[in-house]
């Protein structure tokens, strides 16, 4: 007898992916764009859109609250290193933003910290590399287990607003 077998996993299935990026980073967003509307993916692109200079934080707060109001279902964020944005999403209650460098750390940030939006450094990391890290970490489902407990002792960290 076959069982059935379970949809594959798909982070933010249903809901636009949110993207977002400074000036240092808008070339990398657009081809990640690209990449994700030839997927088939609905892409929400929250700026910025030129090569002039603008404020990383704005676009970093723009996509986290994109994902908090439901327009969105994941995110992307793209700066010169990708450290800016992540700091600036992290700030958010709920967001849970990971620098990766690779395919290795986007697929760890999905399997073992539950990580919502991927955050990517146009000026350190390689268009194909960029555009296979994306592709795993929308893929990678979460582990939950020990994992969970710890995302479980962040959040409680977090609602506090300290450390405990």
């Amino acid at each position: 007898m076959n069982s059935p077998q379970a949809a594959p996993f798909t982070l933010g299935a249903g809901l636009p992916i949110a993207l977002g990026a400074d000036h240092a980073g808008v070339a990398l967003k657009d081809r990640l764009a690209a990449a994700l509307v030839a997927s088939g993916r609905e892409v929400l692109d929250l700026g910025t859109n030129g090569t002039a200079s603008v404020d990383y934080p704005d676009f970093g707060h723009a996509v986290a609250r994109a994902l908090l109001d439901g327009r969105a279902g994941a995110g992307i964020l793209v700066c010169g290193s990708g450290i800016g944005m992540s700091i600036t999403a992290n700030r958010h209650h709920g967001i849970r933003c990971a620098l990766a460098h690779d395919v290795t750390t986007a697929r760890l940030a999905r399997q073992h910290n539950d990580a919502n939006i991927l955050a990517l450094g146009e000026r350190v990391i390689g268009i194909e590399v960029a555009l296979e890290a994306m592709a795993v970490f929308l893929v990678t489902p979460f582990e939950g287990g020990r994992h969970a407990r710890r995302i479980g002792r962040i959040d409680a960290a977090d609602a506090q607003g300290s450390t405990p």
